[in-house]
């Protein structure tokens, strides 16, 4: 049986020519992969990607996502920008429009998949540990999908790529009829809520100002007061708190098997081969686009992936993450790092391998996989001759 192929365009660029720097290189990956082979016409095609932060500008820029819509076009698919409530929706807009990701940047309309209050879900069954799980009603609908992903580090997968990307941001926010946080099962073990610890907490608000959903707050006794049905138990607090006041009801190998649980689930609702995957290899910051903030990347930029087997495209992304330099004025070297081993692992202290694997055995994809190199867009007569290269 043969490999499963990854297309990869190196950021580097060799020639003054823009058939051979990386957006030229972009367009020919689109033309190379078909997408008429996974998407028909006149078929809506949500385009999942993450909108960003207030202070998290290193999204996928405009002008690639246009590239995409304007080929989706071409092949006369309707194509749409969707995700999930993180903020809450309208909110998330105005964060998505502050980042230049709006309808007139990337050419097509942004939907929110889970509706404007993260309520519109349809429950699928997922697998052993969730049972079920509400999948956003906008990607449950939709006959093909492309799932782009910008991909840097992640609070509790250690790694943010394409399965964390349908793992929770396919998922819904919150369940319609019990207003459970479905996103936050996964972050939390089942039932559990965060706990404070009064005496380790130095009470320097970092918790109160990362939440996104306004759910803690000090009384006039400086208690935290936990509004427990206003928590999206995404794990911010906990994850900023310098002394561990904040304790998250975790555990590692079990989140890495639910993420992948998770998407198993969103990627059951299509038909084989009609999602494609976009991995955006650059900026690769050590903390989630969901971050009030960003930070130095920990590698230099590496390029762009796509392919149809989820498990081959994140698996060959960690790969290469791992094989290229290290910034030094970066997290890596806050933490003394001097080796490329596993960089996310290093930094985040998580195995992002462990939920690569999972999604490995459920059956989503090949861990093995073949690099097909995209190295210019030909001209129109078919010559790659550049126009003028660069002095070396």
């Amino acid at each position: 049986m043969s490999k499963p192929v990854v297309y990869f365009a190196n950021a580097r660029c060799h020639a003054y020519d823009y058939d051979y720097g990386l957006l030229g290189k972009f367009e020919e990956m689109l033309n190379r992969v078909n997408l008429e082979k996974y998407i028909s016409a006149k078929e809506y095609v949500p385009v999942k990607m993450h909108l960003g932060s207030r202070g998290a500008y290193r999204t996928v820029r405009p002008v690639f996502v246009r590239k995409i819509v304007e080929a989706v076009n071409k092949i006369n698919g309707q194509p749409f920008i969707t995700e999930s409530v993180r903020l809450p929706g309208l909110k998330y807009l105005q964060v998505a429009n502050a980042n230049g990701l709006n309808e007139q940047s990337l050419g097509a309309p942004i939907v929110i998949a889970d509706g404007i209050f993260g309520l519109d879900s349809v429950k699928v069954e997922s697998g052993p540990i969730l049972n079920e799980i509400g999948v956003c009603s906008a990607i449950y609908d939709a006959p093909a999908m492309i799932v782009v992903s910008h991909c840097k580090g992640h609070i509790a997968s250690g790694y943010g790529g394409a399965i964390k990307n349908l793992g929770m941001g396919g998922i819904a926010f919150k369940d319609r009829s019990s207003g459970i946080s479905q996103r936050g099962r996964m972050h939390f073990l089942e039932n559990e809520e965060l706990t404070w610890n009064e005496e380790k907490c130095n009470m320097c608000y970092q918790c109160v100002n990362v939440c996104p959903h306004e759910s803690l707050a000090f009384d006039e006794n400086n208690q935290l007061q936990i509004d427990q049905e206003k928590c999206i138990r995404c794990g911010r607090c906990a994850r900023v708190c310098p002394e561990g006041a904040l304790v998250l009801p975790q555990n590692e190998d079990l989140f890495q098997k639910v993420l992948a649980e998770a998407t198993c689930a969103v990627l059951k609702t299509f038909d084989k081969k009609r999602v494609l995957y976009i991995n955006f290899i650059t900026e690769v910051i050590p903390e989630c686009d969901c971050m009030p903030m960003t930070d130095t990347p920990l590698v230099p930029d590496i390029g762009i992936m796509i392919s149809d087997d989820i498990v081959a495209i994140e698996k060959a992304t960690l790969d290469m993450i791992n094989k290229s330099q290290l910034i030094q004025d970066s997290k890596v070297g806050d933490n003394g790092i001097t080796t490329n081993e596993n960089i996310f692992k290093q930094v985040t202290g998580k195995d992002p391998y462990k939920h690569v694997k999972a999604a490995a055995e459920y059956g989503l994809g090949s861990l093995d996989y073949e690099i097909e190199m995209i190295d210019c867009k030909p001209k129109p007569d078919g010559s790659t001759a550049p126009k003028s290269v660069l002095d070396k």
